[in-house]
């Protein structure tokens, strides 16, 4: 019998006490779906796709704790994860991931088969990036590309089509998730670089600041040209200036390389997301 005590421990190795990883993972799918429906989507799909997020990010965080397991003792910021303190066990880890996995897939079996084809993809890509870190200079940007499937799985089961929209949304995405990763690597870069792990933030050695602003900008770039090629509006690109504005305040945060400002910059991103879907939403209304 699962106690209450158990569900805690479950609850903090799925990380539903720190929302931030949801909120980052569940902008850039929203996005793609108003973008695909021209406006408010489909209710089924819009609920199907927030319930999915959260269950594949919970799902993700516990692979990534099983595959850190061995690491997190020895970094500051996660001395006190479940793995770390001996809280549970690999295979209760194990058996909990793959039943979230297996209840993300069972929600999207009412949709189209490109969009339940696209799920595989998605699900090997969540699962092989925490391994990633041991042999990837940039393991930020495989993790970019997980981050960026919500949006090709949107415009799947909104349109069942792949129009090139998705392949600039998932770049645009991409520089982004590499941007604010970025950021969150440089709170343990010290930690990192004594125990051999690979991030952004170490490969981009003394130019960390320039790589993650570059990357923030790349992003605003690519999103500019997405609304171009589609004809948006003054509220998009009203949304894009209000985050830019937001960008250059993380510049702020992170030039000095204090890991509490730049954790603080990380979670500023939500605002970022936050901006740009207001943007689009208010755009396709008017």
């Amino acid at each position: 019998m699962i106690t209450t005590n158990r569900l805690k421990v479950y609850g903090r190795l799925m990380r539903l006490d720190k929302p931030i990883g949801i909120l980052l993972l569940l902008w850039p799918m929203l996005w793609g779906l108003w973008l695909a429906a021209g406006g408010l989507p489909d209710g089924l799909v819009l609920g199907i796709f927030i319930m999915g997020t959260i269950l594949m990010r919970s799902a993700g965080c516990v692979i990534n704790d099983y595959a850190d397991r061995k690491i997190d003792l020895h970094v500051e910021r996660t001395k006190n994860r479940p793995f770390a303190t001996g809280s549970v066990t690999t295979r209760e880890a194990l058996l909990l991931a793959a039943g979230l996995s297996f209840c993300a897939f069972l929600l999207i079996l009412p949709l189209n088969q490109l969009t339940i084809m696209l799920s595989v993809c998605a699900l090997f890509l969540a699962a092989s990036y925490p391994f990633t870190k041991r042999f990837l200079a940039m393991p930020q940007a495989y993790l970019g590309i997980a981050f960026s499937f919500g949006i090709p799985m949107a415009f799947a089961a909104q349109t069942n089509a792949l129009p090139v929209t998705v392949w600039l949304l998932m770049i645009a995405n991409l520089f982004w998730v590499i941007a604010y990763d970025t950021e969150y690597a440089m709170v343990d870069k010290a930690d990192d670089l004594k125990i051999g792990i690979k991030t952004s933030a170490i490969t981009f050695g003394r130019f960390d600041v320039w790589g993650v602003m570059l990357c923030h900008f790349i992003f605003l770039g690519m999103m500019g040209i997405v609304g171009l090629l589609i004809e948006m509006g003054v509220a998009y690109y009203a949304g894009l200036s209000v985050a830019l504005c937001l960008i250059i305040f993380q510049y702020s945060l992170i030039r000095n390389r204090n890991a509490k400002q730049c954790f603080r910059a990380f979670l500023h991103n939500n605002w970022v997301g936050a901006v740009v879907f207001a943007g689009i939403a208010l755009d396709l209304i008017t």
